[in-house]
């Protein structure tokens, strides 16, 4: 596997950037400081509002595109729409959050390893 392919793995998989063993959350989004696994400095990690970003493109095409086409094909009321999108808007946003920010984490470890400890 080349290395941003292993890169990519770990981050999907929320695994430490380092060494791929480790978890990288503690708790849902929280990072620890240090990796459990091998000790990597995990302090100056920052994802910043780059996980949201894809997740409102990500959610809003699918959910938009879905009600889109429930709408033209079957017309239904307003309330089923509620009914229908919110949850689905909610439960894909929350699903994607932890591998999208592993995986930006991983991306920025594996390109920006020497100042990556730096600043928090």
């Amino acid at each position: 596997m080349s290395e941003a392919g292993g890169a990519i793995a770990k981050g999907l998989r929320c695994r430490c950037p380092a060494c791929g063993e480790g978890p990288l959350f503690d708790g849902f989004l929280h990072v620890p400081p240090v990796c459990k696994a091998c000790g990597a400095d995990l302090s100056g990690q920052d994802s910043g509002d780059g996980p949201v970003a894809f997740i409102v493109l990500i959610v809003g095409a699918v959910v938009v595109g879905l009600a889109l086409v429930v709408e033209v094909r079957y017309g239904p009321p307003v309330w089923l729409h509620l009914l229908l999108w919110l949850p689905l808007t909610v439960i894909l946003t929350l699903a994607l959050m932890r591998p999208l920010k592993s995986l930006l984490i991983a991306l920025q470890y594996k390109h920006r390893r020497d100042d990556f400890s730096e600043g928090a």
